[in-house]
């Protein structure tokens, strides 16, 4: 089995191998995070003490964090997860992947570690020399956590400066120069500025929708006493169509009672007179005695 054996004190990785299945026998249902004693590397890890990071089992698929099983298994993952690249998927979809669990078995090639203690004696090309940053730090919080600075301090004094050496293309040469990174998150009297023009746009944009808000209201419940106005208008119109109508009823049947009655007023008297210009009939002449 294979180790990859990273120092983060002195910023360096080398690999070792071990053969011996006694040792590597030690490793077994161990998992990740948990530490193992560095001596089962060698009599010069005397003292070490190495922490499980993750590691690969002899096809390449690697150990994930929460898997507690010592084979392998396919879940669905997500895209930039342990596992599953985020530029083979789209964004918001899960693919099924297999993945090795997080504990250690026989069929794991390559394991990777840090050291968390160190051991009395320097192991070669991991703790005997200490490779140095290439970049510094950005943030200000970091920037201010590495000098042990305040807030008051000025952070930008404290920006770590990469030389330039003197470089020589063709005919051009470019003098010896320095670069320092741009401090990201640095608050300063113009973020400060800009940051309270957000708050007074934002504040002026919500008293605009609010005011605005308001006369949508106002504008509709307006709408609405038209609406109820008209409502009880044509009511009202309707109504009165209705009572015209049954005043107009009421008045024709009067009138053709009426009409009907001196109708038969004029017949009876009609008749009457009729009655009365009919001359009267002839005496029958006397029975002969």
């Amino acid at each position: 089995m294979k180790f990859n054996v990273a120092s983060p004190a002195c910023g360096t990785q080398k690999q070792f191998e071990v053969e011996d299945e006694k040792k590597l026998a030690r490793l077994i249902d161990l998992r990740i995070s948990q530490e193992f004693d560095g001596e089962l590397l060698g009599e010069n890890w005397k003292g070490y003490v190495l922490k499980i990071t993750g590691g690969h089992d002899k096809d390449g698929f690697c150990m994930k964090q929460g898997v507690l099983v010592n084979s392998r298994v396919k879940l669905l993952l997500k895209p930039g997860t342990v596992g599953l690249q985020a530029h083979r998927c789209r964004a918001g979809s899960r693919r099924r992947k297999s993945i090795r669990g997080a504990i250690v078995g026989h069929d794991i090639s390559v394991l990777n570690a840090v050291i968390v203690k160190e051991g009395d004696e320097k192991i070669e090309g991991l703790t005997d020399q200490t490779v140095p940053r290439r970049l510094a730090p950005k943030r200000a919080t970091k920037i201010r956590k590495l000098f042990n600075l305040t807030k008051e301090d000025d952070v930008r004094k404290y920006v770590i400066r990469r030389v330039l050496p003197e470089k020589t293309a063709g005919d051009k040469t470019k003098k010896e120069r320095s670069k320092a990174p741009k401090i990201q998150r640095l608050v300063t009297p113009v973020t400060k500025r800009r940051t309270k023009q957000k708050i007074r746009k934002y504040r002026l944009k919500r008293d605009e929708s609010k005011a605005e808000r308001q006369a949508y209201l106002q504008l509709l419940s307006r709408r609405k006493q038209l609406r109820v106005m008209r409502r009880k208008a044509m009511g009202a119109r309707q109504l009165k169509g209705k009572r015209t109508k049954e005043l107009q009823k009421v008045a024709a049947d009067a009138l053709a009672e009426k009409k009907a009655a001196a109708a038969a007023e004029a017949a009876a008297a009609a008749k009457k007179a009729a009655a009365k210009a009919k001359p009267a009939p002839k005496a029958k002449a006397a029975k002969k005695k």
